[in-house]
């Protein structure tokens, strides 16, 4: 068991099976290398992205296929080799959302850069899609029309 502190969730005692590694960090924060993946409830469709080492770094992430069931792309070869991914069945598939202003109705879905993690391995990369008719801002809540 490892002890990490969070500035969400307090102190938690993690199994060391339950860390993921990101050989290259996240865009930005490229010297994170190891994260837990928290849910936000029991039947939620959300999770936290929970660094390891840095308590007031979480991300809020969702499954996309769960908002956008046609949701697909395709892993270039040295991605799937990095994370020693054969198929689809060896992937859990998460994208960070935004909250702008705090308001959900807002809630935004990052589909150009997913974040992939191999099952087995724990290995994990947030994947920039290139050429990609995705974008990083992808409404999970489409606006009302005014009747």
């Amino acid at each position: 068991m490892k002890k990490i502190n969070t500035a969400r969730f307090g102190e938690l005692n993690i199994q060391e099976d339950k860390i993921f590694h990101f050989a290259d960090g996240l865009p930005a924060f490229e010297d994170e290398h190891r994260f837990i993946i928290l849910p936000f409830d029991d039947d939620s469709p959300y999770s936290f992205l929970q660094s390891v080492e840095t308590p007031e770094l979480a991300f809020l992430m969702t499954v996309p296929f769960v908002f956008f069931p046609d949701y697909e792309f395709v892993l270039e070869d040295d991605v799937m080799a990095a994370l020693a991914i054969k198929g689809s069945e060896d992937m859990q598939v998460y994208t960070l959302v935004t909250i702008p202003g705090g308001n959900i109705k807002e809630m935004t879905a990052n589909l150009m850069a997913p974040v992939v993690i191999n099952k087995e391995t724990r290995e994990a990369k947030q994947v920039v899609l290139d050429k990609s008719q995705y974008t990083t801002k992808h409404r999970l809540f489409p606006p009302k029309e005014d009747a």
